[in-house]
């Protein structure tokens, strides 16, 4: 286990009046090698749910799909689109039992999941454990998210807007781009509105010399 190669991030989800902003870097490392520069790792998982992920990419990359799967016979079965509660629930339970199964390289991944329905805008924190934690205001995982915790709490507000968490999402997640080693090379923010899910900036940095 002393052996195992560490990943890093920072993801960070807002709550905004008029919606949800979620955003991440895009560096994808294993120890100290950078494997990928241009990772993505904010997912639209159908047209009303999309998630931010942190941990190890193969875990976080089976839970999606089986996450997709789910939520697709879930609805054919009921002929309703299911909930933000209900998918994120959903996702806890996969979370759960990932975690537990038996292996030599324990799973982890963690999710920011931002969701709308008929009941408004939401947003969850899913934990590797399972534990799903519904959040009023701001949440940030990863390596990277001391940093942005730093930027959150002194800048965060009641009734911000979209426009405005894109804002403080993207000077967030760049205070960790600045510090933690694990996170870099660029950000992508997408925003969960009523109206749809947006990609609201990609941007990838290159650092040559």
């Amino acid at each position: 286990m002393e052996n195992q190669l560490k990943t890093g991030t920072t993801t960070v989800g807002i709550v905004c009046k008029d919606g949800i902003v979620l955003a991440a870097d895009k560096r994808a490392t294993a120890g100290n090698l950078i494997v990928d520069k241009k990772a993505d790792k904010v997912h639209t998982i159908s047209d009303h749910i999309a998630v931010t992920i942190a941990g190890g990419v193969s875990d976080a990359q089976l839970m999606i799909k089986l996450l997709k799967a789910e939520l697709k016979l879930k609805e054919v079965r009921t002929n309703k689109v299911p909930t933000s509660k209900e998918t994120a629930n959903l996702l806890g339970g996969l979370l759960f039992s990932n975690i537990r199964r038996m292996s030599m390289i324990p799973g982890i991944a963690h999710f920011l999941m931002g969701g709308r329905d008929r009941l408004g805008c939401h947003l969850y924190d899913l934990f590797p454990d399972g534990s799903v934690t519904k959040i009023t205001d701001y949440v940030s995982s990863g390596s990277g998210s001391v940093m942005a915790y730093g930027v959150l709490e002194s800048q965060y507000s009641q009734n911000l807007t979209t426009e405005e968490g894109i804002k403080l999402a993207t000077v967030a997640v760049n205070a960790a781009l600045q510090r933690d080693s694990c996170s870099g090379n660029g950000l992508d923010v997408v925003v969960v509105k009523n109206e749809g899910i947006k990609n609201a900036l990609h941007k990838e940095l290159n650092y040559q010399f």
